[in-house]
């Protein structure tokens, strides 16, 4: 069995790059953005912020779903904590979601930069924004039922 310490840190740490991924790119660089560039520099940065962080995602996404259910299986479903499952549940939406943005919404952005359409771009980067927003929140809603719930 892989030792508890060890899968809680793959797991919080996962979580960090994740959760502080979305926090820094809602929170700083989208109005830093918006105020100092125009719309094609604009959807070319954020296409090339997301090929690189959805990479580090997708990794992320690996090890909290691994290291979360390994941990799971190992303490016993049945008796795990509520806060778990709530968890559980709320992480696998978050996992839902991310699937649906880098799969839709990102490769219509990437596609559009590339056409220089730059108005599917705009609505592209619009649908990911709303996304990463309530990924963002359901995020910070996990963490509390991580820490919160009995």
């Amino acid at each position: 069995m892989i030792m508890q310490g060890v899968l809680l840190m793959l797991h919080l740490s996962s979580v960090v790059v994740w959760l502080g991924g979305m926090f820094f790119a809602y929170v700083c660089l989208r109005p830093t953005a918006m105020e100092l560039l125009e719309p094609p520099a604009r959807l070319r940065l954020w296409r090339g912020v997301f090929s690189r962080f959805f990479a580090w995602v997708w990794g992320a996404i690996s090890l909290i779903a691994g290291s979360g259910l390994i941990m799971l299986v190992q303490h016993g479903f049945a008796t795990a904590p509520r806060g778990w499952h709530l968890m559980l549940a709320s992480g696998t939406v978050m996992f839902v979601i991310y699937i649906y943005v880098a799969t839709g919404p990102y490769r219509t952005l990437s596609r559009a930069v590339d056409a220089e359409d730059w108005k599917a771009g705009a609505a592209a980067l619009n649908r990911i924004r709303q996304m990463v927003a309530t990924n963002l929140a359901l995020g910070l809603l996990t963490i509390a039922f991580a820490t919160l719930v009995i």
